[in-house]
């Protein structure tokens, strides 16, 4: 079946750029979409022909702005301004990864300020339901006036001009194009600078970065609970009444979900208050007796205030990316109710730079909290039982997960490595007339890389996790809950038990990309906006 369409002049999140750009979904401007549009061309070509002083339409571009451009000499100025700028450097961009830009791009321009025809955004729309995706280098911008670079590769590819991927393999743009039965773009005023002119790069990847991280904390939350099952932990901590007494939203939620989630584990334990302790005459006694630790590690106990706070910052980066989805972000706008033209910098990205900034943050918090309990299971002094990196054949023979829990720390260590924040690094550029920058794109591809690590991390924890509870089950004992027996079943798919060693990078592959393709809690509320 054909999976509903998404209308890229509607008020878009990040969830319906990822249906686009991963799941397949077909894109369309629907009218309300395309009235806006046709509104803006009509005003911009009116200001046109008046001999209007219009930046980038009857003038040069950045610093060269001073020289005046005959509007007859449109065609030449926007094929120059894309030629120019056609200049990334570094590997392709991923097939997903370029069709949230061309579908952010493209909701962009359908808000109705940029001027562009048409046909400008039916390009952009019929490439994408085409499978047509042009390659765009992932290095060279630095996200002050838009994303200048990697729209640029973009626009080149609607003109018939660089490569295109299709299925895979890379072809000339205008062969792709014809094989598709379309015929390459030819760009009016104000369109190329349109199509370059705005935060679509970074703010497509952060459209998939939030759906991506959404995953990742609700099955990272799902592990915490069989991690606890696991070592037999307290209910106590989990309590929601320890989120009344601190009412961030997202610790509240946690509570919340952790309830649920836990509700049918009875490998965990309840709590009370313990009786006093009576001496021979029944009164008080002075001293309490020596006993186990009355509360748990960390990695259980404090799971409500961890991805509490993890929580509300994915939801700060998904609100900061769906405002940026549903704005135009080119320069000049056009407002056609007024018949007005206005020059500003709504293409400066400093709103999604710094929330990538923050969800990369967030995102190795919990990579940190995955490689902390996988320690704890695979380390014989602390793992309550379990044979010695949870090996499933001969002691000393046998190693179990203890090349994976190491390949974790370093994951770990890499992420540490790379949590600098781009969103600071700013370099004057341009002559100097972008003299700031904000650097949104290299934020949210380091954030994606972020994600693409935590969630190895996050899947050798899983493989662990799996291999405890069998390990736990085979003692006797209470089962596990059904939210824990969910996630081990989703790793059984496609990682066999481990008795006598044998390689795991295949299998690591494979769990992480399972455990990602999973709506965890598909019943709970999803992040707001997310």
């Amino acid at each position: 079946m054909t999976a509903p369409a998404v209308d890229v002049g509607a008020a878009l999140r990040p969830r319906a750029v990822h249906r686009v750009a991963v799941e397949g979904a077909p894109a369309v401007l629907g009218e309300a979409g395309r009235a806006r549009v046709v509104a803006a061309h009509a005003t911009l070509q009116r200001l046109v022909a008046e001999r209007r002083r219009i930046y980038g339409v009857t003038t040069g571009y950045g610093p060269l702005a001073c020289h005046p451009v005959l509007p007859e000499q449109a065609a030449r100025l926007q094929r120059s301004l894309v030629h120019h700028l056609a200049t990334g450097v570094g590997r392709p961009l991923g097939e997903p990864a370029v069709r949230a830009i061309m579908t952010a791009r493209a909701a962009s321009l359908a808000r109705g300020y940029s001027g562009v025809g048409l046909p400008v955004i039916e390009q952009l729309l019929a490439c994408l339901n085409r499978g047509l995706h042009p390659v765009v280098p992932e290095m060279g911008t630095v996200g002050a006036s838009g994303d200048l670079t990697p729209l640029a590769h973009v626009a080149l590819a609607l003109q018939g001009e660089g490569e295109m991927t299709v299925d895979g393999q890379r072809f000339p743009a205008d062969v792709a194009l014809a094989a598709a039965g379309l015929a390459p773009l030819c760009l009016g005023h104000k369109e190329g600078l349109a199509l370059v002119n705005g935060t679509s790069a970074m703010t497509g990847i952060a459209a998939l970065n939030a759906v991506r991280a959404a995953r990742l904390a609700d099955c990272a939350l799902v592990a915490a609970v069989a991690q606890a099952e696991v070592f037999g932990g307290r209910r106590e901590a989990w309590d929601p009444r320890f989120g009344l007494a601190r009412p961030h939203r997202g610790q509240r939620e946690v509570h919340e979900r952790l309830g649920r989630l836990a509700a049918d584990a009875p490998r965990l334990r309840g709590y009370a208050l313990q009786p006093p302790v009576l001496d021979e005459r029944g009164r008080v006694g002075d001293l309490l007796p020596r006993g186990e630790l009355p509360q748990d590690p960390y990695t259980t106990r404090c799971v409500p205030q961890l991805f509490g706070a993890v929580r509300d910052l994915l939801r700060f980066h998904a609100r900061t990316v769906t405002t940026e989805l549903r704005s135009a972000s080119d320069n000049p706008l056009v407002f056609p109710d007024e018949e007005a033209l206005l020059h500003g910098g709504n293409f400066y990205g400093q709103h999604v730079a710094f929330a990538s900034d923050g969800l990369a943050l967030a995102v190795a918090k919990v990579a940190v909290w995955a490689e902390r309990a996988l320690a704890r299971l695979a380390d014989r002094a602390r793992n309550d039982g379990l044979p010695a990196f949870l090996h499933g054949g001969d002691d000393g023979l046998d190693s179990g997960f203890m090349g994976a829990q190491v390949t974790a720390t370093a994951l770990v260590a890499e992420l540490r490595s790379r949590a600098t924040p781009a969103s600071i690094q700013s370099i004057p550029t341009n002559a100097d007339n972008q003299d700031v920058v904000t650097l949104g794109t290299i934020a949210a591809r380091k954030a994606a890389e972020a994600l693409d690590l935590a969630w190895t991390v996050v899947a050798i924890h899983a493989m662990a996790l799996a291999q405890a509870m069998e390990q736990r089950a085979a003692k006797g004992g209470d089962g596990f809950g059904a939210a824990s027996r969910r996630l081990a079943r989703v790793v059984r798919r496609v990682h066999p038990p481990l008795g006598r060693d044998r390689a795991l990078s295949p299998e690591i592959a494979r769990v992480a990309a399972a455990l990602e393709a999973r709506a965890w809690c598909p019943a709970e509320v999803p992040l707001t906006h997310a």
